[in-house]
């Protein structure tokens, strides 16, 4: 009786320390799924930034900039007025914008930046082709666009910003305006 109990018992342990071994195991496993999802999504996340400085020459060219990328937080305009089209408030309707930095003297400072959720459209990238940076004048912007939306006052200047309205249809839900 005794030896069947002192086998039992170590039988009860042996399964004990299986158990929290293979406990172990399923929750290694599944932190590794986890890591896998989220480097997967994150990748998949930035693969559709394509941001980048389109040059038209020494003093002329633009940025096109996708929201929330490294380059809108470089050049100052993560909070141009864009909106969302996978939003499902907005049915696939959204938001684009440009964005201008002018100096203190009203003169273009810096390249402007089409900040674009899509495919850019060619009617605003030829525009911004024909702004030259040191040249261009906020009332030529003005002339063009008409007033911008947002201004945001900084230390070297301001920073203006038109929106320009987007649909999406793959983003419509169905619902209508």
């Amino acid at each position: 009786m005794i030896h069947t109990m002192k086998t039992f018992t170590n039988a009860v342990q042996h399964t004990r320390k299986r158990i929290r071994f293979d406990l172990r195991t399923v929750a290694r496993s599944f932190m590794a799924l986890a890591l896998l999802t989220i480097a997967t999504f994150a990748a998949a996340a930035s693969w559709h930034d394509d941001s980048h400085y389109v040059s038209l020459g020494s003093t002329s060219g633009y940025y096109i900039v996708r929201p929330g990328s490294p380059l809108s937080r470089q050049l100052g305009v993560e909070d141009a007025p864009t909106v969302d089209t996978s939003d499902p408030f907005n049915h696939g309707y959204g938001a684009d914008a440009l964005a201008f930095h002018f100096n203190r003297a009203g003169v273009l400072s810096t390249p402007p930046a089409y900040i674009v959720q899509a495919k850019p459209n060619e009617f605003y990238t030829s525009q911004l082709s024909s702004f030259i940076r040191g040249r261009t004048t906020s009332r030529d912007v003005e002339a063009f666009f008409g007033r911008p939306q947002n201004i945001e006052h900084r230390s070297d200047g301001v920073a203006t910003y038109y929106a320009i309205q987007v649909y999406n249809p793959f983003e419509d839900l169905g619902g209508r305006r």
